[in-house]
């Protein structure tokens, strides 16, 4: 699932022909730009929300230190 979420932002970006185009413009800008940048934040969003899920599915384990494990001073 975390896959699928990484892989919908490259694929609406590399697919140029859906966006390539003038209207609809929304504030002045032709959709061709504010697609893009609306894709700035849906991908740092697919990302945490693909974080998330790995984390959820592989619980946080802390490392430990070496000088914790071995019980010395070196």
């Amino acid at each position: 699932m975390a896959g699928v979420l990484l892989l919908i932002p490259l694929v609406a970006i590399l697919w140029v022909p859906f966006y390539a185009r003038d209207t609809p413009r929304l504030g002045g800008f032709p959709f061709f730009f504010w697609y893009q940048f609306a894709w700035v934040f849906l991908c740092a969003a697919a990302t945490f929300a693909a974080y998330k899920l790995v984390l959820k599915a592989r619980p946080h384990r802390p490392m430990s230190r070496p000088d914790e494990t071995d019980g010395g001073d070196r």
